[in-house]
This record gives C-alpha cells, structure tokens and sequence, in this order.
C-alpha cells in the first residue's frame, strides 16, 4: 500500500471511510525512547475544529486525551479547521512504547513484544562482567514499528455543514510521522584508516549556509542499541534528539552526529576496539565534509557512550570544547588529560560503578588543579527546579560540573528500571545543561 493510504477494516462502504484520505502514525522521544503518541487521520474536506471531542475517536488500548482539527499532521496546543484530525494519545500507556530494552524493565512495553530480561546486568549497561565485551554484536534492544488502529465513533462536522456519521469500521495507519528523528539522515563512513565501516546518523541545520561555522554534538549510545536499526540512536532515548529540536535549534543552530555501532566498542576493561578510532576520524572527516567550527565539537554519551566520551578526550585532547558524560567511567589513573577539559558529569549516587568511577577521576583531576563544582541533585525535580540547580552549579564558574543524583531519585518504585539507564532517561531533559556545553570553545 502506497504511504499515505488509508487501510479500512471490514467489508463494504461508508460515506465517513469514503472521505478520509488517510490515516499516519505520530511519534515523539521521550527520556525512556520513542513512543506513537498520536493518530492523524486526513479527510477530504476541511473539518470543524468545534465537531470534536475525546470521544470522536478510540484507539484500543489506549487512552485518547485530546481530539481537534488542524491544517497538517501536527501537534498543536489549540484546534483550527482544517483537513486533519489530531487525536492525541497518553504516552503512559502500555502500548505506547516503540523502544523495548533488555536491561531492566520498561514498563511501557508494547504488549505485543516479548523480550525477556537477561540473567545478569551490570552498572555498565551491560558492559563488563557477566555483560557484552568488546565486538560483541547482540542488540539489547527492539524497535517496535508504530501502526495504530482506531474507530470514529462520533459524527465529524466539515466546515460547510457536512456531517460525516459514525461508524463502526476500523481504519489503520500507513504512514508514520517520527518528530525531529525524520530531520537526521542516514550515512555510511568508511575509514580507511581502521578498515572499519560505521553506520551514522546526522541532524544538518535546517538554513545551513557553508559562509558560516557550526557547533558539532556526537552522541554515543550505550550497549544496548548496538546493531539494531540506523535510527537506533535516535529512537532509544533524548540523547541525540534533544540537540536537534526546534527549541535548541532556535537557540544553538547546530550538526548534530549519532553513529549506530555494530558491535560493543568498549568494556569494562577499557581496551576500545578501532571503531573507537573511527568515531574520532569521523568527526574530523564531517569537519572538512561541512562548515563545522573545531572549536566547538562536543561530545556526550550514556555509558558505553559516556565511557566511549572520556576516552576520546584522553586519546584526542585537541578533539572537544566540551564533553557531557552521563553515567560512565573510565581508569583514574589514566585521568590526569581530563584536568583541562570543559565537562559536566551526570550520575546516580545508586549507580555504583559510574558514581564511584566519576568520583575517582574527579579526584585525579582536582589533584591537578582542576577546579570542579559538586552537587546533589533530586532527580525527580520540576524544570524548574533542575533550571534552578544548572543556574546554582554554573554561578561557581568551574570549568567541570559533577551532579549526582541523590539516593532513590532516579527511579520509581517498582519500575523495574536500574539508576544506571535511569540517570539518562532525565538527564537529557535539562536544557540548562545543553545551553551550558553550546556556550563552551576551545
């Protein structure tokens, strides 16, 4: 079926299936990964935002919160007339999850996903002992494709007074519209330095003009997105996203890099493989490829990703302004290089391996000189809040920033979630910490 057609249950016809036209799936990234959080379902003539309600429209197994009109197939905060049909769905529901991980429970699971935790998980993610070791290629994750079917069981009113009945026949999404993920593009890069191939995503600002310098963001995902889909990155939580997001955007135009690794780059036992080499050859390559300024490449990270950070600003010091490291470590003694990087460090105090790792290394670097402000954050704040904390640790105007997460914060009772995976399903909804790295040079 061609995209944007419209699939309809049943035998038969209706006058209400004869005007729609079609019928697309919405989805947005959340903190915990890609959820469809609404259905848009376009008719043929231009419908009244005022016909509508919550009940227009249901979706089994889903909570609709809000139905209105709108010119295109978009999220709005208020109706207008137009030849789409919003219907907004909770993404707390269970069936709204399109990212599926094996390390620890996601409770928003699609119900018609079995995926079975493993035996053992570690703080790493599932790096290290009893976890995934460098070249390992097992995905510890499932995409879940978005589809949708739902019934209008109210009348829809078109503008000129049509009345389009209810009725009981089901129609079903056959098309799909991903917020900010379908703004990245997909690449391969060949190395021919390391003979390694790495898949990659890659946002380009939407007015890029080559007259200007960009920042460039690399984001390195952790062990569980290895070898799944490109778009893996993407869709596993905010770390990419969020850079790309029209907020962001409007404030720090920018490129923003997600490579999609094949296999485990780096253990417990800090031995990278050479894709670890080809992720630094490839930020050099975008470089020259694009008008990206070498003085402010960032780099961030969750765990494998976040260690994978640590140790590209060790190996390549000349590579990064900055680095945002959200629940990694890396050896201490191999530290001292960091004590003239720009960071801010993001971990729970009940992630042991990342807190205690991150600890040790700031240790080693204050005992160079390095000056670095500490605080305790509750990871269950408002925006508000966290705007408040960012603002508190940016006034002692410290060239590092370490917050942990305090105590129990991280995750809620009976989730299931670990405080590792915790820890970056929050810290990639602080956009203070985001300003703070993009306002970071060399």
């Amino acid at each position: 079926m061609a995209a944007g057609a419209v699939a309809v249950g049943g035998c038969g016809g209706s006058s209400t299936d004869g005007h729609v036209r079609s019928v697309s799936a919405i989805t947005k990234v959340f903190g915990d990964g890609q959820k469809l959080i609404a259905v848009a379902v376009e008719y043929d003539r231009e419908i009244a935002d005022s016909s509508l309600s919550p009940t227009t429209f249901t979706i089994a197994d889903r909570t609709v919160t809000k139905v209105y009109a709108n010119r295109a197939a978009q999220l709005v905060g208020r109706g207008t007339d137009g030849h789409f049909v919003i219907v907004e769905l909770s993404p707390d529901d269970a069936a709204a999850a399109l990212w599926v991980t094996q390390q620890g429970s996601d409770t928003g699971a699609n119900p018609s996903t079995s995926v079975s935790a493993p035996s053992t998980t570690t703080s790493s993610g599932g790096v290290g002992a009893g976890g995934p070791k460098v070249g390992d290629s097992t995905p510890g994750g499932t995409i879940v494709a978005a589809k949708a079917s739902l019934v209008q069981k109210g009348a829809v009113t078109t503008t000129d007074g049509t009345r389009y009945a209810p009725t009981s026949r089901t129609l079903t999404t056959s098309a799909v519209v991903n917020l900010i993920v379908d703004d990245f593009k997909q690449f391969t890069y060949d190395d021919a330095a390391t003979g390694r191939t790495l898949r990659y995503n890659l946002f380009i600002p939407r007015n890029y003009d080559s007259r200007r310098r960009y920042p460039l963001v690399l984001f390195m995902h952790d062990a569980n997105v290895v070898d799944v889909a490109t778009q893996g990155p993407l869709v596993q939580g905010l770390g990419a996203v969020c850079w790309a997001g029209p907020e962001d955007q409007a404030k720090h135009e920018c490129f923003v890099l997600a490579p999609e690794y094949g296999s485990v780059v780096v253990d417990d036992n800090y031995q990278p493989s050479t894709l670890f080499g080809t992720t630094a050859d490839l930020v050099r390559s975008l470089t020259t490829q694009y008008s990206i300024d070498e003085n402010r490449r960032y780099t961030t990270g969750q765990s494998m990703g976040a260690m994978m950070s640590l140790g590209l600003n060790i190996k390549h010091p000349d590579l990064f302004a900055a680095a945002f490291i959200v629940a990694g470590q890396w050896p201490s003694e191999q530290a001292a290089p960091l004590a003239d990087k720009k960071m801010w460090i993001v971990v729970s105090q009940d992630d042991d391996k990342s807190y205690s790792g991150e600890n040790a290394i700031t240790q080693v670097i204050e005992g160079q000189g390095a000056e670095v402000a500490t605080a305790v954050w509750d990871g269950r704040s408002t925006a508000a809040q966290f705007a408040a904390a960012v603002s508190s640790l940016e006034a002692q105007q410290a060239p590092v920033n370490f917050a942990s997460f305090g105590p129990g914060t991280t995750v809620t009772a009976g989730s299931g979630t670990s405080a590792h995976m915790g820890t970056w399903h929050i810290a990639y909804t602080i956009p203070g910490i985001r300003d703070w790295i993009m306002q970071q040079s060399k």
